[in-house]
């Protein structure tokens, strides 16, 4: 059997921070509203007869080969793919090709996006399913496993299920709500959202922990900040759902002000710049992606300014990233 699965990255738009336990808890829960995108995590996993495993991450060009599963180091080349193998224990030998289509470090979740799709594939295999709670709590523990930092589970509902989506991580469960059905107001999203690379590459862990410990400690306005981030992204919500565009804006700029207060190095003069920039060439607000400090920023544009925000923020350095907004969660196809 030979497999392709993809699943697809994210760009979050509201609430990142309140996917982390236990800051959600400490608000009495809040909703994360993202999007998950056409730039994707790929996995090609074969059956193998003579039981070895023989795994290579093409994007960053490093392998790992063994005669056995238990073989496979953990703590070696492709530590995150080999991880995976460990928990699922598939009982053939594999061979594994996967390349995240995201550059390395931009804040969309592309390492969430490979554990999703790989899970999927091994899970095929073995003729198995797990619903999508299951599945993604199964991701999240693997990957807290290898970073030893707090995660987040935003990342893995948009691998998991596509669109553009509520999720509200609350004190009983954690529900996942489709916010755009209408294909005009998703078309529009796509038009006048830019998605851009800013140069810096970042490590969200350090920023997860550093916004955990600060609320935890009362640090300044972390506390009040996170409670402004959980209002913006209630209010990005109703936005959303009613397809009100200049509301948009403002619960977008209203929640990158309180997110780059949270810790140090959230935001960096690249950064403030960058915005500054796309400001002047028509994006009405702009945030970072994922925990801040580099990565991806998005920038949302007036009607009809979008290719002149994408020009601006080339000639400044940063790469613009062609997307769309993908309908569809992880995709198994056998070939």
């Amino acid at each position: 059997m030979k497999l392709k699965v993809t699943a697809p990255n994210r760009i979050d738009l509201a609430g990142g921070t309140l996917d982390i336990w236990p800051l959600y808890a400490f608000l009495g829960g809040g909703y994360t509203v993202n999007a998950a995108i056409s730039m994707c995590s790929e996995a090609q996993i074969e059956t193998r007869t003579d039981g070895k495993f023989d795994i290579r991450a093409d994007d960053i060009d490093e392998a790992q080969c063994a005669d056995s599963l238990e073989a496979l180091d953990p703590t070696g080349q492709v530590d995150l793919i080999v991880r995976v193998l460990k928990v699922y224990k598939p009982k053939v030998g594999l061979t594994i090709r996967t390349r995240c289509h995201a550059p390395k470090g931009t804040g969309l979740g592309s390492s969430s996006s490979l554990v999703i799709a790989l899970s999927a594939g091994l899970l095929a295999i073995e003729g198995r399913s797990l619903d999508d709670g299951e599945l993604i709590d199964i991701a999240a523990n693997i990957e807290a496993e290898l970073l030893v930092v707090p995660t987040g589970k935003q990342d893995y509902w948009a691998a998991a299920r596509g669109g553009v989506n509520a999720i509200w991580f609350g004190m009983e469960e954690t529900t996942c709500e489709p916010l755009i059905v209408d294909d005009a107001v998703r078309q529009e999203l796509n038009d006048r959202l830019v998605l851009s690379f800013t140069g810096e590459t970042r490590f969200s862990g350090t920023s997860n922990w550093n916004m955990v410990k600060a609320y935890i400690d009362d640090v300044g306005q972390t506390r009040k900040n996170l409670q402004i981030i959980k209002r913006s992204s209630n209010e990005m919500r109703e936005c959303l759902l009613q397809g009100d565009f200049d509301a948009f804006a403002q619960a977008l700029g209203n929640e990158w002000e309180a997110r780059k207060l949270l810790a140090e190095g959230v935001t960096t003069p690249c950064i403030d710049s960058l915005m500054a920039k796309a400001a002047e060439a028509g994006a009405l607000a702009s945030k970072i992606c994922g925990a801040g400090g580099g990565g991806c920023m998005i920038s949302f544009c007036k009607p009809g300014a979008r290719e002149q925000v994408e020009v601006t923020l080339e000639r400044e350095g940063a790469r613009v990233l062609p997307y769309t907004i993908r309908p569809e969660g992880v995709l198994v196809e056998e070939i």
